[in-house]
């Protein structure tokens, strides 16, 4: 007999502890991991970077009120009442291309070992949190191996091992950690609308010599992306790479979320299937100007005051907003691109125009033939 299962089975995100990428630094004081956080965090002012510490006061007082205070140049500070487990975290963090965690008191999926000999007590107390260190830094020359990490990790010495001063080569080494994480990109093929104003299913209409559907999943195909799909229940198409909506109703809102409800650990390289003048230049354009650090890279037209959101790389980092929007009662995905930090490539409005009535299709096909 199968065993009862109470909830559904969904694919979970590639979190690390607290965040979708995570490195905890200890084996000396508070102090010197927050000023090398510091130094580091200036080289790699291109990235989307968070500290996780706690406090160190003694005297703290539990607001009945939790306050926010905004500047307007965006800094901010902020008092919450709120107990640190993983699943809050992994929502808060989940904006950010690596979070830097103090590991004297939280932690870490990853590891940074900082040999400092007088902490010797402090890195034997967190031995077993040393799972998974990739380099060494010596606080300063006379810094040695603990014997008890050689015995326990004899692997530990053949680690990169750098110097506290070496700011420049720490970075490049946290860069590359942050790089090896930058999700893949599958094409999304969006096919499920229902095209009551074109009288018939947009995806089968021919300007090519065949199905627009075939050609759009081509368009991606040729660029080296696993395209899928982007379907209703009720549409009967025989393929094998396809997504069925999961959030009924929402239009192209809900087959964005329901691809990523499918993998949320690639970014989706979205496109419409009713747009039958973006070239494979537009996509390479798409695709060399992708920014995984924002939350999406997408199309505008130069005179166009908004972007296409159906021409769009939506990273996973996307989705937890999606589903925020969602929750408030919104379904517009190009409401997200407005009012998120996102990449934005600028190209001739000829390229992105929609078709959606018999007499457009008729004018697109013989501008097409020509």
């Amino acid at each position: 007999m199968a065993k009862h299962q109470k909830h559904t089975k969904l694919k979970l995100r590639d979190n690390d502890n607290f965040a979708p990428n995570e490195i905890s630094i200890l084996g000396t004081n508070c102090t010197n991991i927050s000023n090398l956080i510091s130094k580091v965090s200036e080289n790699l002012a291109n990235y989307k970077l968070a500290y996780f510490d706690a406090s160190h006061s003694k005297d703290i007082k539990k607001n009945t009120l939790e306050t926010f205070t905004f500047h307007h140049i965006g800094t901010a500070e902020i008092s919450i009442n709120s107990e640190v487990n993983k699943f809050n975290q992994r929502v808060q963090f989940s904006q950010y291309d690596f979070v830097f965690i103090n590991g004297n008191h939280y932690q870490g999926a990853k590891q940074i070992l900082i040999l400092d000999n007088e902490k010797e007590v402090s890195v034997l107390k967190r031995l077993e949190q040393l799972n998974n260190i990739q380099f060494v830094i010596r606080l300063n020359d006379d810094a040695n191996y603990f014997d008890f990490l050689e015995e326990k990790y004899p692997q530990i010495k053949n680690l990169l091992c750098y110097s506290m001063d070496e700011i420049e080569k720490i970075s490049k080494h946290i860069e590359n950690l942050i790089k090896e994480k930058i999700a893949p990109i599958n094409g999304l093929v969006l096919a499920g609308g229902k095209s009551m104003r074109m009288g018939t299913d947009k995806g089968t209409l021919n300007f090519y010599g065949k199905n627009q559907r075939d050609v759009a999943i081509e368009l991606l195909e040729n660029n080296n992306l696993k395209t899928f799909l982007a379907v209703r229940e009720a549409q009967k198409i025989d393929i094998e790479n396809k997504i069925t909506d999961k959030f009924i109703g929402l239009g192209p809102f809900g087959a964005i979320c329901s691809a990523f409800q499918e993998n949320p650990d690639v970014a989706w390289l979205v496109i419409a299937t009713d747009l039958p003048f973006v070239t494979n230049e537009v996509i390479q354009l798409l695709l060399k100007y992708r920014n995984p650090s924002k939350v999406a890279t997408t199309i505008k037209g130069k005179d166009k005051q908004f972007p296409e959101p159906l021409i769009t790389i939506w990273e996973p980092k996307s989705y937890p907003l999606l589903l925020n929007y969602l929750a408030q009662g919104y379904s517009c995905p190009r409401k997200v691109l407005i009012n998120s930090d996102v990449e934005i490539v600028e190209i001739d409005d000829d390229f992105i125009r929609n078709i959606n009535t018999p007499e457009e299709y008729k004018a697109a096909k013989k501008e097409i033939n020509k």
